[in-house]
């Protein structure tokens, strides 16, 4: 570790500025993975140097490919990226595509779930590929539900529910329809009958229905930002999130004051809305020095990559919003 880094050489002809970028130059993290062809692919958030300061550069997203799951070679271009002359354009431009989540159907279908930013307002974006290289852009999952009301708000961190079959972690569907876990400063359920168009739950007034919030006091006490695909177990769904420590009275003095952490939520097979517990200490905390450095110096492990891959599990995350690491566990 780190097994991802910048890259200043690697040059990229943006559409978007119609010239030549060194779109990886700055900072590399933030990875989604998953598994083609029995090789890892992870597709990783890349910034360029046009600006200093988290969220003022333009991100786009890359691709490295493993095969064993620790060593990576990059591809050298961005395979999704703001475009001023595609669809989601005026969602994207100037900041680009951030954080991407990526999971698979059973048939081979990738879907991505990544975050639009504009620099005005982040919103979710869903995109399909069958080859994690061509990718179509669809937009916000949100736009049709309810009559478009959520169609502009605020959105982030869409972590669609799994399962194990075959041998190979596959999008899962629970009484008729996919569901997924979303959001930062709370976690939201939504669910699909075609994984494009999504319905989120609301409650009895119309709003969000926050099955998990931050709790004072605890590691996640500022944020709880929904992380890799959940995924199904004997004993539920595990969500794996992270949570942002408060720097303030509110935080758990434990862990680095606006440090990111990672916990863990189940919740029922039955009703993926229902909390059945839930980590009160992080399983995974910023330790080695490139956790605690860069862009995120208070220390960041944000997890977004998590594959099965030759009995073993690849955890990817970034590091302080600067580089991309690996942790595996062994079941074993």
């Amino acid at each position: 570790n780190p097994i991802i880094s910048p890259n200043a050489n690697s040059v990229f002809y943006c559409p978007r500025k119609n010239t030549p970028m060194k779109w990886e130059e700055s900072d590399t993290f933030n990875p989604a993975a998953t598994i083609i062809n029995d090789k890892v692919v992870v597709l990783y958030r890349a910034e360029d140097n046009s600006a200093t300061g988290i969220g003022t550069r333009t991100s786009r997203i890359g691709y490295a490919s493993s095969d064993d799951g620790l060593h990576f070679k990059c591809a050298g271009a961005p395979v999704l990226y703001p475009d001023a002359n595609d669809n989601a354009a005026a969602d994207e431009t100037p900041g680009g595509c951030e954080d991407p989540r990526v999971c698979m159907t059973e048939d081979g279908l990738y879907v991505m779930m990544y975050t639009q930013w504009n620099r005005k307002q982040a919103r979710l974006g869903v995109a399909t590929s069958r080859d994690l290289i061509t990718w179509t852009k669809h937009g916000s999952p949100f736009a049709k539900a309810y009559g478009g009301k959520f169609a502009h708000v605020f959105s982030k961190s869409a972590s669609i529910v799994t399962k194990m079959k075959g041998g190979k972690q596959v999008i899962a569907k629970i009484n008729g329809k996919y569901w997924m876990y979303w959001g930062e400063q709370f976690v939201n359920v939504a669910t699909s009958t075609d994984l494009i168009n999504w319905a989120p739950m609301v409650d009895a007034n119309g709003d969000f229905l926050k099955v998990i919030e931050p709790r004072k006091g605890y590691f996640d006490s500022q944020l709880t930002e929904c992380g890799p695909p959940a995924i199904i177990t004997k004993h539920g769904i595990i969500l794996f999130y992270n949570g942002k420590n408060d720097g303030g009275v509110a935080g758990d003095k434990r862990y680095t004051a606006n440090s990111y952490c990672a916990g863990q939520v189940l919740f029922s097979k039955s009703n993926p809305a229902k909390v059945i517990d839930r980590l009160d200490k992080p399983f995974f905390i910023p330790e080695a020095d490139f956790e605690r450095s860069g862009q995120y110096p208070a220390g960041t492990v944000f997890i977004e990559g998590l594959v099965p891959f030759k009995g073993k599990w690849y955890l990817y995350y970034g590091c302080a919003d600067s580089r991309v690491s690996v942790a595996v566990y062994n079941p074993k």
